[in-house]
C-alpha cells in the first residue's frame, strides 16, 4: 500500500501541492490534470528528487522523509523528460539502473536487463548506442529501465509520449502483466491510456486534489451532458467555447460532440459519455 500524507509543496510564494491525500493499491492507477496542476511535482516528490514543504509518502509503512535510500531501492521512475548519456546502449542503461537498485549479483542483473530489454522490443537494439535512437525508442529504454530491480511502486510521467501505436498497445499489456503484483502511477495527456488501463484515478488542478475515485465515478460527471449531431447552418457560434468537444467539417455542414446540460441544437442525440467527456466536465465550464 502507498499513502500519500498531507502533502503540500510551495516554491518560494507559489503552492505547487495542497495537502494531497491518496492511497495507492496494487494496479494501476492513473493522474490526470491540465498543466500546472502539480502531477509532475507529486511524481518528483514520490521519486524521491524533490523534498516535500509538508506531509509524507509511506511505501508498506516505509517513511519516504525518514529513509529516503531505502525507497529508492524500492520504487522505479520514468520522468516526463528522459535523458541519459547517448554513448550508452540499453544494455549499459539498465545494468547501471540495476546497480543503483542493489541487483548486486551481476547474473541476475543480466538476466533482467535482457528480460526488460525484449519487453519493450528492443532485444535487436540492445547494444545499439541511444545517439542513433529515435524519440519514440529511447521512450521505450525510459520504460524498461523502471522496472529494473522489481520495485513496489513504478511511477510513469508521460511514458505514452514518442510510442507508435503498435507499441502503445505493447504498452499496456505491460501495464496490465506488471499491475497484478506492484502499483503503478500513470500520469498523461492521453486520457484513452488512462481508460484502457486503470480504474482508480485522481484528479489535479491548481495543486489541489479536486477527485479521487474510480473511472466510472469521473464517467458520471458528464451523464446525460454529452450531445452529439449536426449543427444547424450558423448555429455553432452560439454555442460556448467551453462546451464544444470537438468539430469535424463534413462539406457544408458541421458534425459537433457538445457538453451541455440540456440539448444543445436541434437534431442532437444523447451519447455515453466517456472518460474523456467526465474529465473535461470536471474541470470546469457549464457542465461541472
Amino acid at each position: 500500500m502507498i499513502e500519500i500524507r498531507n502533502l503540500s509543496k510551495t516554491y518560494k510564494q507559489h503552492l505547487a501541492l495542497s495537502s494531497i491525500n491518496l492511497r495507492i493499491s496494487t494496479g494501476i492507477f492513473g493522474l490526470l490534470g491540465p498543466n500546472g496542476a502539480g502531477k509532475s511535482t507529486l511524481m518528483r516528490i514520490m521519486a524521491t528528487l524533490m523534498k516535500p514543504s509538508d506531509g509524507d509518502v509511506l511505501i508498506d509503512s516505509l517513511s519516504m522523509n525518514s529513509h529516503p535510500e531505502k525507497v529508492r531501492k524500492v520504487i522505479g521512475y520514468l520522468p516526463q523528460h528522459f535523458h541519459v548519456y547517448p554513448q550508452l546502449t540499453p544494455m549499459e542503461i539498465l545494468d547501471f539502473v540495476g546497480v543503483m537498485k542493489g541487483v548486486s549479483n551481476r547474473k541476475e542483473r543480466r538476466e533482467q536487463t535482457v528480460h526488460w530489454i525484449n519487453e519493450v522490443n528492443l532485444t535487436s537494439k540492445a547494444n545499439d548506442k541511444l545517439k542513433t535512437f529515435s524519440h519514440g525508442m529511447k521512450q521505450r529504454v525510459g520504460i524498461a529501465q523502471a522496472f529494473m530491480g522489481d520495485p513496489r511502486l513504478v511511477i510513469l510521467d508521460e511514458p505514452t509520449v514518442g510510442l507508435d501505436p503498435e507499441e502503445r498497445l505493447r504498452f499496456r499489456n505491460l501495464l496490465s502483466k506488471e499491475g497484478q503484483n506492484k502499483s503503478i502511477l500513470l500520469s498523461t495527456h492521453v486520457v484513452t491510456d488512462i481508460e484502457s488501463s486503470c480504474y482508480e484515478i485522481a484528479v489535479l488542478k491548481k495543486g489541489q486534489l479536486i477527485m479521487d475515485a474510480n473511472v466510472d465515478q469521473l464517467k458520471e460527471r458528464a451523464c446525460c451532458k454529452v450531445w452529439e449531431g449536426i449543427v444547424p447552418s450558423g448555429y455553432l457560434e452560439n454555442l460556448a467555447e467551453d462546451t464544444i468537444l470537438c468539430t469535424e467539417h463534413r462539406g457544408s455542414s458541421v458534425h459537433a460532440r457538445v457538453l451541455a446540460e440540456e440539448k444543445p441544437f436541434n437534431g442532437a442525440k444523447m451519447l455515453e459519455p466517456s472518460l474523456e467527456d467526465g474529465y473535461l466536465a470536471l474541470l470546469g465550464g457549464t457542465c461541472s
